[in-house]
């Protein structure tokens, strides 16, 4: 060594830097390794929860297996009559032709398993969405840890642990999580999506991956279309000083949300002529004449499905069982208390208002659907929005004390209920059918 050279200098505060992206990374790994043990664990809890049929065989409704089939045999309809232990439910009628009327992201997941086993039938549909059910729990903590990280929450990550877990197992996402059938496959997916949606949206750091997420879930659960200020609001926030980049910004947000609208309404028109028309209007359902004279949606049915949200209890002093639920299902208080956390905060920064508009805006169009969510155990729609809400709650401030853990282990005990009886053998007596959706309370 050249005694006469002059010593190298680190660059001002690479020495700090370095240490500091060193621990950065060592707290993004735990981070990670936290989510995948958070993953593994509520996806071992759903199966042990779900019934041993999701395993051997496939659901009595595999219409997103169904749908791929005649994608993948060059159809749009499914060839002929849906097969006869599916019961003609939910399939709309067109002419003399049959079609999945639902959002089609979820077949194109399901798709390639299909080619696989050479038809819908082979394909055993409930255990593969089921293996998705932890992805939206372990994808909302690395959220709430994102908000921390930033220090717009105060939570620790032991308390977002919990609110994964109550999200994951308090509330109606657990039953819905085991169920496997076409409805609440939907919810599953689009749970993964909004959760990646808020992930993404956050500081509007990933503008082209939030922007397909949103998509994706618009094409999986329409409803999760409308969550669109949570984006707005972070970019609004994170461009104020550059107009160039928030342009930038909006513009890698909306090309590939446009690209997958775009797709859908081809697909929409393709079938039915009309590209705004997913086939709902054409659904071979009891009820039809309901929605030939008020339409899928309508202020008509804003009261009842207010009252199944808020209003809705089990039946007591019924024969043969201590309670009944009635199918139209719990009211969203009961099930998940501790939402009275995100109504009641202790402070208010913009992203609590922007996660707040963007909830209400994805609860909306469901409380104008002509369908309350019926057949359900607890409000199934506000899968749409509940992990929004449980991001208010993680930025709201209100302290979590022994409240807000009893309320939590409540709320697991209702939906553990949920998840091990709803539409199980042998727990019948605990429900009560009534099919002309007419009946919300017990009657007298």
């Amino acid at each position: 060594m050249d005694p006469s050279a002059t010593p190298e200098v680190p660059a001002a505060g690479a020495a700090d830097k370095r240490p500091e992206s060193s621990g950065e990374a060592r707290r993004a790994s735990r981070r990670g390794t936290v989510a995948l043990a958070l993953y593994a664990l509520v996806t071992l809890v759903y199966a042990v929860s779900c019934s041993r049929e999701l395993f051997t065989v496939h659901t009595p409704y595999n219409h997103y297996a169904l749908l791929a089939e005649a994608w993948l045999h060059g159809r749009l309809d499914l060839g002929g009559p849906p097969p006869a232990y599916a019961g003609g439910n939910d399939f709309a009628v067109l002419g003399d032709r049959y079609y999945v009327s639902f959002p089609p992201f979820p077949a194109v997941l399901i798709a390639p398993l299909v080619q696989l086993a050479g038809s819908a039938e082979r394909v055993r549909d409930g255990q593969f969405f089921l293996a998705f059910a932890g992805v939206g729990p372990a994808v909302l903590f690395l959220a709430l840890e994102k908000l921390s990280a930033s220090r717009r929450s105060r939570r620790t990550q032991a308390e977002n642990v919990a609110l994964s877990l109550l999200f994951a197992l308090g509330s109606v996402y657990w039953f819905s999580a085991v169920q496997g059938t076409v409805w609440f496959a939907a919810h599953v997916v689009g749970v993964a999506l909004a959760c990646i949606y808020l992930y993404c949206a956050l500081d509007a750091a990933h503008p082209l991956a939030a922007g397909l997420a949103l998509g994706l879930g618009f094409a999986t659960r329409t409803p999760l279309g409308f969550a669109l200020p949570l984006f707005l609001g972070e970019a609004l926030r994170a461009g104020r000083s550059d107009p160039r980049a928030l342009a930038r910004r909006l513009a890698l947000f909306a090309a590939p949300a446009a690209l997958v609208l775009a797709a859908l309404l081809w697909h929409n028109h393709a079938r039915f002529g009309d590209a705004t028309e997913f086939g709902h209007r054409y659904l071979h359902i009891a009820w039809r004449a309901r929605i030939e004279k008020w339409g899928l949606f309508s202020y008509h049915y804003l009261p009842r499905n207010l009252a199944v949200v808020l209003t809705s209890l089990p039946y007591a002093h019924v024969q043969g069982a201590p309670f009944q639920i009635n199918l139209h299902g719990l009211a969203l208080w009961v099930t998940t208390p501790i939402y009275a956390w995100a109504l009641w905060p202790r402070r208010t920064p913009p992203l609590f208002w922007a996660l707040a508009a963007t909830a209400s805006a994805v609860a909306l169009p469901s409380l104008f659907y002509q369908n309350t969510g019926w057949i359900q155990f607890g409000y199934r729609f506000s899968n749409d929005f509940a992990p929004f809400l449980f991001a208010m709650i993680a930025v709201s401030g209100r302290r979590f004390g022994v409240p807000f853990y009893a309320l939590g282990a409540a709320a697991i005990a209702v939906n553990g209920f949920g998840a091990v009886t709803f539409q199980r053998a042998g727990f019948e007596r605990f429900y009560f059918l009534e099919r002309t959706q007419r009946v919300l309370h017990q009657p007298d």
